[in-house]
């Protein structure tokens, strides 16, 4: 059974969790959301700083939780890509320190990876074929999976522009909502009407590609227009319609023209209740099991990175060097970020 330590650094939350043969014994997580919403978004050195404060008062918690010490880790892995810059190397210092302190192998991991093993630790190991819809404020993916610490991974389409989280933030300030947008879009719909306004569907039917900044510039125009009856929710819950109608229908797709049973859909993003709901109906509708993990585990966190890490042990992958580099626009064509070894 191994047990892995990992740290997740590499944009505003500092995460620390251990994982135990694809179980979660503890985890810790400090946030410096506030500190960055004057700005309206994240600052990277605002972030560096609070990971630096945060790190060593998380590891010590996630110890505390998990009822163990540094002698019976098998293992520490980290985010080493991708993300803002000083984020992940404050991550990757900490946790190379840890290790050689330790006597510890490390595993460089890719941060989007991460969030796909998030969902192993809520339904159990993957099947050997799915596809995974990772949405999240950086980034807009449809993979292709096998074994996600074995095999290549394949990408079936991402976003040409804006992701599908960022879209969120600029139409919630659009708005005057807070940030960060996603929460507060998926709170102001609830009240208003999803089919009020007719934005746009951009890219369907055109492969598995998508593009989220032309229904970001028509929110935008409604909102300019200054229509008397301008009714924010009905605004906030039609561009909500948009983006997850999109979503959902080109992950569907993706797992009825690749024969694939089984859709995980992970990301920030994936905690949104309309997604979650229309996901369910529409993979029901095809017979198509739907993974999606509870809120906590949707967001940036150290138990998804411990997650890849038991991953990579128990695939007896190679660790990665003490020299690794982060990597702050890694592609995601492996769960383990060692370039060394590929």
């Amino acid at each position: 059974m191994a047990i892995v330590l990992g740290i997740e650094t590499s944009c505003d939350e500092t995460g620390v969790g251990i994982v135990a043969d694809g179980r979660l014994i503890g985890a810790a997580l400090a946030s410096s959301m506030e500190e960055h919403a004057r700005f309206g978004g994240v600052v990277p050195e605002i972030a560096a700083r609070a990971h630096l404060e945060s790190l060593v008062p998380c590891v010590d918690a996630a110890f505390r939780e998990a009822g163990i010490g540094p002698s019976d880790l098998d293992a520490v892995a980290v985010t080493s890509g991708p993300g803002l810059a000083t984020a992940l190397q404050t991550g990757l210092a900490a946790a190379k320190a840890y290790a050689f302190a330790w006597d510890r192998p490390l595993y460089g991991v890719h941060h989007l990876a991460g969030h796909v093993a998030a969902d192993t630790l809520h339904h159990g190991p993957l099947p050997s074929r799915s596809v995974a819809l990772i949405v999240s404020g950086g980034h807009t993916s449809l993979l292709l999976l096998g074994d996600l610490a074995r095999d290549p991974i394949v990408h079936l389409g991402d976003t040409r522009d804006d992701a599908a989280g960022e879209a969120f933030d600029k139409v919630a300030r659009i708005l005057g909502l807070a940030y960060p947008g996603g929460p507060a879009v998926d709170r102001a719909a609830r009240d208003g009407d999803p089919g009020a306004i007719g934005f746009p569907r951009a890219m369907l039917g055109a492969g598995y590609d998508f593009s989220f900044s032309g229904l970001k510039s028509a929110v935008a125009r409604y909102v300019e227009r200054g229509t008397p009856e301008l009714v924010v929710p009905d605004v906030a819950a039609s561009f909500q319609e948009a983006v997850v109608d999109v979503l959902t229908r080109k992950a569907v797709e993706a797992c009825l023209a690749h024969e694939v049973d089984t859709l995980v859909i992970v990301g920030g993003v994936a905690a949104n209740g309309r997604l979650r709901q229309v996901a369910a109906e529409r993979c029901a509708a095809e017979d198509i099991t739907l993974r999606i993990p509870p809120p906590q585990l949707c967001t940036d966190n150290g138990a998804m990175i411990a997650a890849v890490g038991g991953l990579l042990v128990a695939a007896s992958v190679p660790p990665s060097s003490l020299g690794l580099s982060a990597d702050p626009s890694a592609p995601l064509i492996r769960a383990s970020l060692d370039p060394d070894r590929f």
